[in-house]
């Protein structure tokens, strides 16, 4: 068997985010040492067919790859290729998949069953980080400070006639305040959000969000500062110093996350010490709890009397070049190349742990 690594780049899928998944996908490959790994890429295309992505391979070796890698070429079958992978050479999965189908628990269960080692959050994990009431619910347990919020399922909307609509609505600005955003509850990169702040932007807001979803996260607007860490690892995790951003628009959406550039990423805020080392706290608290594994990006609201309020966990962040995650390692001195490696490494090792710990 070789003694490289195998590294195997799941990108696209059928989600929503399958844009930004092929935008992280081509910067991980080829931050991805020659030396210690051979890559190969495979696509999933929005209609779920896996494909050996031969071109991404080709302009790799001739350094020439496009700004983002496309899901096309041969069929790839996942149940016959992983396993015969697994066998010839020292495979790790690093599945770059953003959102449904992806980021859930439905690709990593795909991988538990086939038995090869990959890089992230198992089947709970990133099951329960995907889907924000479930998120919400078990960090109440655990005393996170959180926004306030209600879940709204889209059987109870479609179901509600006029009045009930503005009863639901009037209890909504109720509970939550006078200004409140709404979200599909499995869904990422801002898609699907909006900010309501009266009965028509809420009711569009929410025909919005279940065309996404069919339930939806209604949340009070918080007003602070966006902090966001970093957090590598698995049973001891470590955290990042923080990073900032300042959106230009009235949120931080799709558009300033991927497209326009607009918003101003500080990754040395102005944030006393001892502040520094609660958010710390709290984001490695955040992961054990979700039982995350490998990687997160963990995202506060820094409010001026409440302090850190936990806004959303992302098990599978963007590793675009303006990408917060792997921004904050570089500017603590692990490189976007150390990164892989570690992660990786936290990848071989959970798998082993797991395998000892498995009665046959």
């Amino acid at each position: 068997m070789d003694s490289k690594r195998c590294l195997l780049v799941l990108f696209g899928g059928r989600s929503a985010e399958h844009n930004v998944s092929c935008v992280s996908a081509r910067h991980v490959i080829e931050a991805a040492n020659p030396e210690l790994y051979e890559v190969i890429p495979v696509g999933i295309d929005k209609n779920g067919n896996w494909h050996l992505a031969e071109k991404a391979i080709e302009d790799l070796k001739n350094n020439d790859l496009q700004e983002r890698l496309e899901p096309t070429g041969p069929v790839w079958n996942p149940i016959i290729e992983l396993g015969k992978l697994s066998s010839e050479k020292n495979l790790i999965v690093f599945p770059l998949l953003h959102g449904p189908l992806g980021e859930d628990g439905t690709i990593q269960g795909l991988l538990e069953v086939v038995d090869v080692p990959y890089i992230g959050s198992g089947v709970l994990g990133s099951a329960l980080a995907m889907d924000k009431i479930a998120t919400k619910e078990i960090l109440t347990h655990h005393k996170i400070p959180q926004a306030l919020y209600r879940s709204v399922h889209s059987k109870l909307f479609e179901d509600l006639d006029n009045e009930g609509m503005e009863s639901m609505l009037y209890e909504l600005f109720n509970e939550l305040g006078q200004i409140v955003f709404v979200k599909p509850a499995n869904l990422g990169s801002s898609i699907g959000v909006s900010r309501a702040n009266d009965h028509n932007s809420l009711k569009g807001a929410l025909e919005k969000a279940f065309a996404y979803d069919e339930w939806v996260i209604v949340e009070e607007a918080i007003e602070g500062r966006e902090i966001e860490l970093s957090v590598l690892g698995d049973l001891v995790p470590q955290v990042s110093p923080p990073g900032e951003i300042k959106p230009m628009g009235d949120f931080y959406d799709y558009a300033e996350k991927y497209q326009n550039d607009s918003a101003e990423l500080i990754d040395e805020p102005d944030i006393e010490a001892g502040l520094v080392v609660e958010l710390q706290q709290i984001a490695a608290l955040v992961f054990l709890s979700l039982r995350c594994s490998g990687m997160a990006r963990v995202d506060f609201f820094l409010h001026p009397e409440r302090g850190p309020i936990l806004n959303e966990v992302n098990t599978i962040p963007g590793f675009t070049p303006i990408s917060m995650y792997p921004r904050l390692w570089q500017k603590a001195g692990l490189s976007y190349s150390g990164l892989v490696d570690r992660l990786a490494d936290i990848a071989v090792e959970k798998f082993s742990r797991k395998r000892r710990n498995t009665v046959i």
